[in-house]
């Protein structure tokens, strides 16, 4: 298999300095992907690129961008056009969850979830996707959760934004597949990250490069072959 399949591309990772964004980039750049990497702290992201740049040689470049703001996302993504020439590969992995009980929710925990987990998927696509188009088509993959089909106590704020992520990614994924964009949402249950609160290595739960893994898999098939949801569950979850 070709491991530099990627060669020629660009894509574009949000949320990329730690984590799955962070696995997700590392994988994409070995393939042989021109990676853009963005978060909100540009000392995160220049650490991030510093990282994946020693380790060995890779195409990395980063920029800071909030997501939840659109004028921040088109800057980024002029940004790209100047740096790159452009993205043929989105991830929409930026995310944040704020666990409160509905009545604990503040406007501000509500607005922050929404707007960086639904919201920012939008303003990033809305912009690959004309971009796409041009190229002769892209992909788009959106980082979702099984909290986007699972609710739980605790959850409003988080479960309406990825209930919301997997009916506004299969609109999307039906608006443009005749444009040659496919898109894909990936679903992941527990994934030892930082994000699930945890900090010793949890040896039960999903390791980020395997959602490295399936964006690769992903971007392997032929274009005849559209994988539209991938859920992904630890296969022995603790008891």
């Amino acid at each position: 298999m070709n491991e530099t399949f990627l060669l020629g591309r660009t894509a574009l990772v949000t949320g990329a300095t730690r984590g799955i964004g962070f696995a997700i980039a590392r994988m994409l750049a070995d393939a042989g992907a021109t990676v853009a990497m963005c978060g909100r702290s540009q000392d995160r992201v220049n650490e991030a690129v510093r990282r994946l740049t020693n380790e060995r040689e890779r195409k990395v470049v980063g920029k800071a961008a909030d997501v939840r703001g659109s004028t921040d996302v088109e800057a980024l993504f002029r940004w790209i056009d100047s740096e790159t020439g452009g993205p043929d590969i989105l991830v929409n992995n930026a995310g944040v969850g704020i666990m409160k009980s509905t009545a604990e929710l503040t406007v501000e925990d509500w607005r922050q979830t929404l707007e960086t987990n639904l919201s920012g998927a939008f303003y990033c696509s809305r912009e690959a996707l004309g971009r796409m188009k041009k190229r002769g088509g892209g992909y788009i993959v959106n980082i979702g959760s099984l909290a986007g089909k699972n609710a739980f106590a605790g959850g409003g704020a988080y479960n309406a934004s990825k209930f919301g992520l997997s009916g506004f990614t299969e609109a999307m994924m039906l608006d443009h597949r005749y444009d040659n964009v496919r898109v894909t949402h990936i679903m992941p249950g527990s994934v030892d990250t930082e994000f699930s609160g945890g900090s010793a290595k949890a040896e039960w739960k999903i390791a980020p490069e395997d959602i490295g893994e399936i964006v690769l898999m992903l971007l392997r098939m032929p274009d005849r072959t559209l994988v539209s949801q991938v859920e992904v569950r630890p296969a022995k979850p603790r008891k």
